[in-house]
């Protein structure tokens, strides 16, 4: 590897399979073991975290010491440095001996994290001690000249931010996409034509029932292109079937029946943490009152719900750390929570969540709108009561936007700021608003009591 090789592969930043070390510390011990527990990856000594080049001033005996770190692994490793203008390159390869620790701990790379791990969640990790995870296994079916997706890899480095200034090869390599000219199956699903061809299981299969059981279906499509099409698709057949809310006021606001941040989180986490060993798909079925999203799971036994739900045992390691550069998914264990705080933000009474070793289902209860609409959840009925409409918007404005001025509200609701002044005052009387902090600093806050 030369300067200019290095310097574009820093450009891509920490991920995967790549950690920047501003010096040799004892930590580095953890991120060798962390790389040979996953599918290997690379150090780079003399880089701050954001990229900042440093000047390391390695000596032979640092070179040393982390040969010696590596060797007093159990079992004992190798790795290779190389130096690099004033920065050093530690290689480090997936290991044959599976799983390995350091200091009596077990390290897996997560992410762009090295996460501590006991034995036997690191051999969850493998279909049989030894064998890479699903992801990182390269695809030699996979025919990269004839299946590539160019529209997809576009799309992908459009949503990570990153600018295509390397050739498309060196850029997958560098991302950890590509080993030996050849696409791990986590590639395949991100950029090919259409996934069936190489995992008939990978799609994702939408149906719409007439009533509440699967007596007779009235619609259904099956997706199976590149990974983002497919979640999109998926979210749009959702937001197609299910039913939307029209408040009108001076523009018209739609409001799906269910959230719609909390459905994309359900699909995006059932394609990032399924297992893909399983020959079943991704279901989304809706019934005449609920949605209910499945996909195949396989934990061992003594893993729970309750550590499902916790976020410590990510299935799919390398694929949720490129959904992570992608922006399609957040931190690991914060998808339930941004789930049930969009059902709370609806009115909503959270999704009922099931694990039954071999599925892992999501079911939503849908809302009656004729019985239950949106403006009346979200201000709720104790408040709706008496008001005049006027009263009733100015609450819906404020829960969408506590820190909404006077003068926002007047031109949202089409009266003047004394006829605002006034409707705030009212709700004050009645007990129902109140402001809390400065007129220019402060915020609304509506007191919905008993």
């Amino acid at each position: 590897m030369n300067k200019e090789e290095l310097s574009e592969l820093i450009k891509t930043g920490e991920g995967y399979t790549l950690e920047f070390k501003e010096n040799i510390s004892s930590s580095i011990g953890k991120d060798i073991c962390a790389f040979a527990n996953a599918s290997g990856g690379r150090i780079i000594v003399g880089v701050k975290d954001d990229g900042t080049v440093l000047d390391p001033n390695l000596s032979n005996s640092d070179k040393s010491k982390i040969q010696d770190i590596a060797r007093n692994m159990n079992p004992a490793f190798k790795v290779s440095i190389n130096q690099v203008g004033n920065l050093a390159v530690v290689d480090v390869f997936g290991g044959k001996n599976k799983p390995y620790s350091v200091s009596g701990k077990f390290y897996l790379r997560i992410g762009s994290n090295s996460q501590q791990l006991d034995r036997d969640e690191i051999r969850y990790f493998f279909q049989k001690e030894g064998l890479i995870l699903f992801d990182k296994k390269v695809d030699h079916k996979f025919g990269y000249k004839t299946y590539f997706n160019d529209a997809a890899f576009e799309e992908f480095l459009n949503r990570a931010g990153i600018t295509l200034t390397l050739s498309k090869e060196r850029l997958l390599t560098n991302l950890g996409f590509l080993e030996n000219n050849e696409l791990n199956n986590a590639g395949v699903l991100f950029f090919c034509k259409d996934v069936s061809r190489f995992f008939p299981n990978a799609d994702i299969t939408c149906v719409l029932y007439q009533g509440d059981s699967k007596y007779k279906i009235l619609d259904k499509k099956v997706f199976e292109r590149d990974l983002i099409s497919n979640y999109e698709d998926a979210v749009s057949y959702l937001k197609n079937k299910l039913n939307t809310e029209y408040i009108i006021k001076t523009e018209r606001e739609e409001f799906l029946e269910l959230p719609e941040d909390a459905l994309r989180e359900v699909i995006m986490n059932a394609i990032a943490h399924r297992d893909y060993f399983s020959p079943s798909h991704i279901q989304v079925d809706i019934y005449k009152n609920s949605v209910e999203i499945s996909n195949p799971a396989s934990y061992p036994s003594q893993i729970t719900i309750d550590d499902l739900l916790s976020g410590s045992h990510p299935k799919n390691v390398f694929l949720f750390s490129m959904m992570q550069r992608a922006d399609l998914v957040e931190k690991i264990g914060s998808g339930i929570k941004r789930i049930n705080d969009a059902m709370k933000e609806y009115r909503l009474s959270l999704p009922v969540i099931e694990y039954k070793n071999i599925w892992f289902r999501i079911v939503f209860e849908r809302p009656d709108l004729q019985k239950n609409s949106y403006q009346q959840r979200v201000v709720g009925k104790r408040l709706v009561d008496g008001l005049v409409e006027s009263q009733k918007e100015i609450l819906e404005l404020v829960h969408i936007n506590p820190k909404i001025s006077k003068n926002e509200m007047s031109e949202k609701i089409g009266i003047s700021n004394t006829a605002i002044d006034k409707n705030i005052d009212a709700l004050k009387k009645k007990g129902l608003l109140k402001r809390i902090g400065s007129a220019k600093g402060g915020h609304w806050e509506i007191i919905e009591g008993e």
